[in-house]
Formats: C-alpha cells, structure tokens, sequence
C-alpha cells in the first residue's frame, strides 16, 4: 500500500462538546470509499463481515440491544437509521461513574453512483491529565487503523496477519504518520504547538515504539 496516501485519504477533526458528563472531546475521521451506501452500511453493521477488516463483535445488532467488540470497548446501540447513521455507547473496561464516551457512524453518498463518505464521530470526556500527555492520537491512531482495515477489505486486500503486520515497519510507519496527522489535526483545533509536540510523541511512542536492535529486527 502506499502509506502516504492511505493517511491522507482521512480528514481528521479535533474539537469540543458539551455532554450530559460535562464538557468533552471530540475526533472526526471522514473518509470515502468505492462502494455503495448500502454495501458500506451492511460492512459496518453486519458480524460476519466485521472481523474481516475490523473484529469479531457479538451481542444484539438493533436499537437497545448490546454489543462487546473482542478485546476492546462495548456498550449499547442508542440509535440506529439505515443505511445512513448509527450511534452507541463505548465503553473499554468497567464504567466511570460520571463518564461519558458515544461513537456516531454516518453514512452519504458521495461523487459517483458508488461511492460512499463515512464520518467516524467519538465524543468522550477525558481525564485532563491524559488528555496533556496524549491527545487525540490515544483514539485516533485507533480509529485510523480501523478505517485503513476497512478501505483494504472493500478493495479486496487483505492483510494475512494482523498482529504480524502491527510489528512490521510498515504498520509502524503508518502509525508514525496518523500520530503526526492528528498531532496536525490538533494544532488546528486550537491546541498549542509545544504542548501538541509532547502529545505526538507519546502517541508515537506507545503506538510505534523502537523496533528492538538485531539482525532480525522488523
């Protein structure tokens, strides 16, 4: 793949929004892709084709009902429009009394008879104190992930082992660049650049760390 491109293929947004919980903070990923609404909305809504780009996710797929990604966040679906917009709940671990964290999916036709805009939106209140060390990118790079996993599959590319390729230099070349995009994204939402530099580089480090010294090193 060509990371560069792939990286750019993703406008990404940081700002702010009242919640029930107080004020929180937002990330937006927009991103379109060579399909038709309906094939997009049933790739991110149907169990047996997420754990081709995404993860295996079980629970009950309609308004109300809840669902648990394996190894990751679950929660409840809160509302549900096909084939255009879904929202829920997203909860990783054990619920914080007074939290709050929703991710909305919306879906748009876009230039073209099948292609599709996607809009990722995750509002959540963060603690300060992780906020000031990673930013956005503790999400965001998450997200960008998944939204790279989605394009490979809808064009027919697969990657064969995920976990593999997450230690490969590639996976950490793409990892570098989303941190330094939303390090970007962050900048523009009004952050200042000293204190954006410091998050970056957290960001990076915890999602690419140093590939260890050696012959065989990836």
């Amino acid at each position: 793949m060509d990371i560069v491109d792939e990286i750019n293929a993703i406008h990404r947004r940081v700002g702010r929004a009242e919640t029930p919980a107080g004020e929180g903070r937002t990330v937006l990923l927009r991103r379109s892709y060579d399909t038709s609404v309906h094939d997009l909305w049933d790739a991110v809504t149907n169990p047996e084709r997420l754990p081709r780009w995404f993860a295996p996710v079980s629970g009950d797929f309609e308004l109300g009902g809840r669902y648990q990604v394996q190894g990751n966040a679950g929660g409840e679906i809160i509302r549900c429009e096909p084939p255009r917009m879904f929202r829920l709940t997203w909860i990783f671990g054990e619920p914080v009394e007074g939290g709050f964290s929703e991710v909305e999916i919306r879906l748009s036709p876009a230039d073209g008879a099948d292609r599709t805009t996607l809009e990722l939106e995750h509002v959540a209140v963060i603690d300060p104190q992780r906020w000031t060390e990673y930013g956005p990118g503790a999400v965001g790079v998450g997200w960008d992930l998944s939204l790279l996993g989605l394009g490979l599959y809808l064009g027919g590319t697969m990657i064969g082992d995920p976990d593999a390729w997450g230690e490969s230099r590639e996976a950490r070349e793409f990892m570098t660049l989303s941190s330094n995009a939303w390090g970007a994204a962050t900048v523009a939402g009004g952050e200042h650049p000293d204190a954006v530099a410091a998050m970056v580089a957290n960001t990076t480090r915890f999602y690419a760390p140093a590939p260890p010294a050696g012959p065989n090193a990836p």
